[in-house]
């Protein structure tokens, strides 16, 4: 499992592309893993040869979500989701976005849900102006935390 720091990371990405591979970066919270997460990065790491996950902290999900969140801390989260084949390697990022990690990685292609478009993908602006690509996957119905953790709630005590 490859659960990196960000200066491993960088220098993980800097080697796989001196080697030539394509270089894929995406990036969430990933708080309870499901389908949606699955489909999402299997699709993403089909785009190149090395995938990337940025992983917010439990820090930065409290600010962007609020206190009752994250569910499941981020060494859990970043050790399940380094265990997918699929996966290359996890960085944690304590920003809001992970505007200064796709900056350090320089990844290829960045990929995102299809709830975003282009402009409003952060990091797209970096990516485009390498020369890189921005690719949105479709998300999949009806898969998400939220309506997970809303299913949880609405369960009888």
């Amino acid at each position: 499992m490859n659960v990196l720091s960000r200066k491993e990371v960088a220098d993980f990405c800097r080697e796989a592309k001196r080697s030539g591979k394509t270089v894929v970066f995406t990036n969430g919270c990933f708080d309870i893993i499901h389908r949606g997460h699955i489909e999402n990065l299997s699709e993403a790491a089909k785009l190149g040869d090395i995938l990337i996950v940025g992983l917010n902290t439990d820090l930065s999900i409290k600010k962007l979500k609020g206190t009752g969140r994250p569910v499941m801390e981020e060494n859990d989260r970043a050790i399940i989701l380094a265990s997918f084949e699929f996966v290359d390697a996890v960085c944690l990022f304590d920003e809001d976005t992970p505007k200064n990690l796709i900056s350090e990685i320089q990844p290829d292609v960045l990929v995102k849900g299809g709830e975003y478009s282009v402009e409003t993908i952060v990091g797209s602006d970096t990516v485009i102006a390498a020369g890189g690509k921005v690719i949105q996957i479709p998300m999949v119905k009806g898969k998400s935390t939220t309506d997970i953790i809303k299913r949880i709630k609405d369960l009888p005590t």
